[in-house]
């Protein structure tokens, strides 16, 4: 999201951040383009060189006794000198009675104050992880994400190939089903991308010859999850026999989903193959692999191991006169 109306903020934040709006709705129709917060008190004083006037202001018990400390005119006088800048919104935190003069220069500048009886700590930590899931880089996939044995499987393919298919396998086989046909990836944190499904497609499949089936209402609610971390991109393609496929998995391969490195899979298919335990091998082996075992590598250690016993057999013998 590049831009949040403070009326979208206001109504979803409410009641979970108890907000009161103090001066009249104009102020609603202002934009928020960043997920930081600010504290103006350094504006307040008067010091406005690196004010960040785009942010959410947030007044506190700080800003709010330094402001009792002036007189009537020297705080319209500041108002007046910060709220000039196109502020999206100000709360004020911790019970604090607001001036008549903030309000009448916040309404004279069209900008909206919200007062809260929640301390400015619980309201920052609340506030940064909306605003941080509001402004999370997103985009579309076209895929299938299931989970698997906890593991964020993300199903990818030509269309028609049978990524609807093999999911509906793994519910029958009591995994569970986050998105189909539309995955929505969002960057949650560094290393963390989330999956979800869109409302309107969430939980529905289409299934080719059968039509749109109903997982949650098929299956039950164990058959689904509203949201998963991906952990490993599976990507469905037809079986070619000029092509030379990955057969040890030594080498790791690693695709760019919004910046974050998620391992990869290329899965070559033909009728009769068991994609759905091959999905399960692929999560029960992610797993080896987070525990810090790479079942490649060991066989590759003990290869090279069962070498070299057998190298020192043969010097042993070549050596023996017996």
């Amino acid at each position: 999201m590049e831009t949040l109306e403070v009326s979208t903020f206001f109504k979803e934040n409410e009641s979970k951040l108890g907000l009161t709006l103090v001066t009249t709705p104009e102020g609603l129709q202002k934009k928020i383009i960043q997920k930081a917060l600010h504290r103006p008190g350094l504006a307040l004083a008067g010091f406005l060189e690196l004010f960040t006037f785009d942010r959410i202001q947030i007044i506190g018990n700080t800003e709010m006794t330094y402001l009792r400390n002036l007189n009537q005119e020297e705080r319209l006088a500041k108002f007046m000198h910060v709220f000039k800048y196109d502020i999206p919104c100000i709360i004020v935190t911790d019970s604090n009675e607001i001036f008549p003069e903030m309000i009448e220069t916040a309404n004279a500048h069209k900008l909206a104050i919200f007062w809260t009886a929640s301390s400015t700590t619980v309201l920052v930590h609340l506030l940064s992880d909306y605003l941080d899931d509001k402004f999370a880089p997103s985009t579309n996939i076209h895929g299938t994400l299931v989970d698997v044995y906890g593991t964020g499987i993300l199903l990818t393919g030509r269309s028609g190939i049978g990524k609807s298919e093999i999911a509906l396998d793994l519910i029958e086989r009591g995994h569970r089903l986050v998105a189909d046909d539309v995955v929505i990836l969002t960057k949650k944190a560094e290393g963390i991308l989330l999956g979800s499904g869109p409302q309107m497609l969430k939980h529905f499949m289409e299934i080719r010859g059968v039509g749109i089936i109903d997982v949650r209402n098929v299956f039950g609610v164990r058959a689904i999850r509203l949201q998963k971390r991906v952990e490993v991109q599976v990507e469905l393609v037809d079986w070619d026999n000029q092509e030379n496929y990955e057969r040890l998995g030594l080498d790791e391969e690693f695709r760019d989903l919004l910046e974050v490195k998620i391992p990869y899979v290329q899965l070559p298919i033909f009728p009769g193959k068991n994609v759905t335990v091959i999905a399960e091998v692929i999560a029960l082996n992610l797993h080896l692999k987070v525990y810090g075992y790479h079942p490649a590598r060991a066989f590759n250690e003990r290869l090279l191991d069962a070498l070299l016993h057998r190298n020192n057999i043969s010097d042993y013998l070549q050596k023996d006169f017996e």
